[in-house]
């Protein structure tokens, strides 16, 4: 079994996900193979118990061919969660002072 560190990569920061976190929506770089409901309780075990869940979208983002030079490459592909929080639930503290 993974740990919930070991799912949740690293928080996505842009200007999309900045504005979104108004309304309870945070996004976050998680591991290939995790599902919705791993990526919930990962969330929920992580950021604290007032952290409440509504709901997890997911997406597989395709790496972009890059190129240095004459040489040719590929960016690795990689997962998204969005996740929504509850109305009643606590904001995550991570993103507070960003």
């Amino acid at each position: 079994m993974r740990s919930p560190y070991d799912i949740i990569l690293k928080p996505i920061i842009t200007e999309d996900s900045m504005d979104k976190m108004d309304l309870g929506v945070y996004t976050f770089k998680v591991v290939k193979d995790a599902n919705k409901s791993e990526i919930k309780k990962a969330v929920e075990t992580v950021f604290g118990e007032g952290v409440k869940v509504a709901r997890v979208n997911t997406m597989n983002v395709v790496g972009k061919m890059k190129r240095v030079g004459a040489n040719q490459g590929k960016t690795p592909n990689w997962k998204k969660a969005i996740v929504k929080l509850t109305e009643d639930s606590k904001t995550i503290e991570f993103f507070d002072g960003i």
